[in-house]
């Protein structure tokens, strides 16, 4: 099996929290417990999970009227799941966003989305208000982008991809937050803190399908020169060994 790829939902998996199910498609949404602790997160993901559901059942009802060759082995799958990754400075949450998809193409597909949730603002940020700067082609978003393609060399050459570590195959990381990859903050060895930050690219951003998932983990020391003192307070300590085994 291909790294970081979901299967769909087993027999022995809970019950999803919104589900689609017809002659076209079956596709759902399942919260983790942390999520479900937090109402207003919970319900956040909840309605952008349940538009996710039902703009692919509109879109299986519509490919099955145009090409419903598609079709002859059934209906299309999806499956989305939020979980957390992190909870830093007791209220910043880090939450990833795995999608499974198959639609009898010649294979399945994964992607990954990271959402990031302030608790206590009950809403979704960004990183910016731990960087002094992070305006496009800046020096923060420039040493990040530096410091992601170290971090993602260093895997493929653990993994014997490195004929794959070529600007080609990294040509759409730029320096700038909505280009540079989703993002979390790294849970860390110190308690409420995080270690850095870690980047996830599905199949195909930065690699072939064959290689699967790839996580980027950039240190917080690394970026320490560009931190405001918001970002000062709630990094510190180191990756813990197992998260780097999950990821």
């Amino acid at each position: 099996m291909l790294a970081g790829l979901s299967l769909p939902a087993r027999a022995a998996d809970p019950r999803p929290d919104a589900t689609i199910k017809n002659r076209n498609v079956e596709a759902n949404v399942y919260l983790d417990d942390k999520i479900k602790a937090d109402a207003a997160l919970a319900d956040d993901c909840l309605t952008e999970g349940k538009a996710w559901i039902a703009k692919n059942a509109a879109e299986a009802a519509a490919a099955r009227k145009s090409d419903p060759q598609f079709f002859k082995d059934g209906g299309w799958s999806f499956e989305r799941r939020y979980s957390v990754r992190s909870v830093v400075d007791g209220h910043y949450i880090s939450v990833l966003r795995d999608d499974y998809m198959d639609t009898h193409a010649a294979h399945p597909n994964t992607d990954v989305n990271t959402i990031l949730w302030d608790s206590t603002a009950r809403k979704r940020i960004s990183i910016r208000p731990f960087f002094t700067e992070t305006s496009d082609g800046g020096p923060t978003m420039k040493a990040m982008v530096s410091a992601v393609t170290t971090a993602l060399n260093a895997e493929k050459n653990k993994r014997d991809a490195g004929e794959t570590a070529t600007a080609e195959w990294y040509k759409e990381l730029r320096p700038t937050l909505l280009k540079i990859g989703a993002v979390t903050l790294a849970p860390s060895t110190v308690s409420g803190k995080s270690s850095g930050l870690t980047f996830h690219y599905p199949p195909y951003a930065v690699g072939p399908y064959a290689e699967g998932q790839y996580v980027a983990f950039v240190p917080w020391e690394t970026l320490r020169s560009y931190l405001t003192p918001e970002g000062m307070k709630i990094f510190g300590g180191a990756r813990p060994k197992g998260d780097e085994e999950e990821q």
